[in-house]
């Protein structure tokens, strides 16, 4: 038996418990996968990879304060594999 859909209350009462840095990992790490998709032969799109690329590194900056340092260390260094696999793509362009 499926769950009943929550209410708009309860997903705003959700949302009000989640902290923005929560929020804006998970979008850093989504965006990072979307960029490393869009560096794949089959469905690259180099444009969309540097955007990618450049909302990962922002995010970076932004939270700069709110998460470990152990945290940051890796989201820069996923910035600089994907600015790697980014020059890789645009020499077998």
């Amino acid at each position: 038996m499926a769950e009943p859909e929550p209410s708009a209350e309860e997903v705003l009462e959700r949302l009000r418990q989640v902290p923005v840095s929560d929020l804006l990992l998970s979008a850093m790490s989504s965006v990072a996968q979307l960029g490393y998709a869009r560096l794949e032969p089959e469905g690259r799109d180099l444009d969309q990879a540097r955007l990618a690329i450049e909302a990962v590194r922002a995010l970076v900056t932004v939270l700069r304060e709110a998460l470990p340092q152990e945290t940051l260390r890796d989201f820069e260094q996923v910035v600089a594999d994907l600015q790697l696999a980014y020059a890789a793509a645009v020499s077998t362009s």
